[in-house]
């Protein structure tokens, strides 16, 4: 198999990589942990499944608007001002939900957090993608896509074991005051990023909006984007409910199965990232697209299950869902010219975003429960859905590997070297 050389990070990059991690860990977790929640919300604010998918979707759709409109100034300021500018923003809106008493306060509060959350995402892709070349995005995206299974290892179980001290409110209190102490960091040590603001043509925001979006190879990574996230939405906002109604598991297992997930994603996202550097991102990505579809058929067909079964199960859904995650991240970022990574990223995310939102509206749709407490029923078709969607996942991540070679071979990456930063 094909191999390439991979190409060392220098002491600021390792910072920035940190850095970047470490918000995307606050950020998941923010929306993470609505999931292991959700058996506690239903019953404490008696909610139906359609009532708490819209709860999850109202965060997504909001982030997805958000990245939207602000698509069209990403590339017109500094990067490190964007991302503080929105993290605040973020911040705000996770101090309201812990102040929240009603579902209707609750739905709120998520909008608030989505508007600013669900574009961080996108700045920091943005900030990666301008520090960091080709040759070395997939260590990149595994590092920083560590968030996801960080916010698994320490975030879910410490949130559950506070929401089952102090209420399901405290969560959000400690994600708050972390991102605080994150805030406070990026202000001090991130350096400016503002090269691209020199290769900006477009006049106005909406014409820059509007050129990233006429463009049909852009296109093509955004439609994939969307069918990613939709297949990867739909069984995370009931995988608390359906663990303990159908599995039966408890709420005092719940914390130690995410726990076990978690380290699974920490072990092999470096592992997965450092081969997507190595041997072809497009081959990575097919092949964990095929796993997991067996896993999520497998999972969704389960009643009454042991919890080391179970485990093993999520383990296994955690290596296919976390082995295209990273490499289809890295090959998408290749398609946008420098001038345009900021709005290519803001729309990309967005259209993430509202797909996620679509997901889990769809999916409290199709799943069912007759009475609190009774199994949920019909979560098995949210597999089958998810088979037909990652097939065609495939096939469009295909097209933007051809996009990204022939990229590739036509010009070499904007930024030759990482950029200078040692002044």
């Amino acid at each position: 198999m094909e191999t390439q050389q991979s190409l060392p990070f220098s002491g600021y990059q390792k910072f920035v990589i940190f850095i970047l991690a470490i918000t995307q860990f606050t950020v998941i977790l923010d929306f993470m942990v609505m999931s292991p929640l959700g058996d506690m919300l239903m019953k404490s604010l008696s909610l139906k499944p359609s009532a708490f998918g819209f709860a999850v979707s109202a965060y997504a759709f909001s982030a997805g608007i958000s990245g939207l409109l602000t698509a069209g100034f990403a590339d017109r300021f500094d990067r490190k001002k964007l991302l503080l500018f929105f993290y605040i923003g973020f911040i705000a809106g996770t101090i309201f939900c812990g102040l929240a008493q009603s579902y209707q306060a609750l739905v709120a509060a998520r909008i608030i957090t989505g508007l600013f959350g669900g574009v961080i995402g996108s700045i920091s892709m943005a900030i990666i993608t301008d520090l960091f070349v080709l040759q070395q995005r997939g260590r990149v995206m595994g590092f920083i896509q560590m968030g996801f299974g960080g916010s698994q290892v320490l975030g879910v179980p410490i949130g559950l074991y506070l929401a089952n001290a102090w209420g399901w409110e405290a969560p959000f209190w400690m994600v708050a005051i972390l991102s605080i102490i994150i805030a406070a960091l990026i202000f001090i040590k991130l350096k400016p990023v503002t090269e691209h603001l020199s290769a900006q043509r477009d006049k106005s925001a909406f014409q820059h909006l509007w050129h990233t979006i006429s463009k049909g190879n852009y296109r093509v990574g955004f439609t994939a984007t969307a069918l990613l996230s939709i297949g990867g939405f739909m069984m995370m906002p009931f995988g608390s409910a359906f663990a303990i109604n159908n599995l039966g598991l408890t709420n005092e297992e719940l914390p130690m199965l995410f726990m076990v997930s978690g380290v699974s994603a920490l072990v092999i996202m470096p592992l997965i990232g450092k081969l997507s550097d190595k041997i072809d991102k497009f081959k990575i990505f097919a092949i964990a697209s095929l796993w997991m579809t067996v896993m999520c058929v497998l999972y969704t067909n389960l009643s009454v299950t042991p919890l080391w079964l179970v485990m093993i199960f999520n383990v296994l859904m955690m290596i296919g869902i976390m082995s295209r995650m990273i490499p289809s991240s890295a090959l998408t970022s290749a398609i946008p010219d420098l001038q345009d990574r900021g709005a290519f990223m803001s729309i990309n995310s967005s259209l993430q975003q509202i797909a996620g939102g679509v997901a889990a509206a769809v999916a409290g749709v199709i799943v069912t429960q007759k009475s609190k407490g009774a199994p949920l029923e019909h979560y098995n078709i949210v597999g089958y859905v998810i088979v037909g969607i990652s097939f065609l996942s495939i096939f469009l991540m295909w097209r933007v590997n051809n996009l990204a070679k022939k990229k590739g071979s036509i010009e070499k990456d904007p930024i030759e070297e990482p950029i200078p930063l040692a002044e």
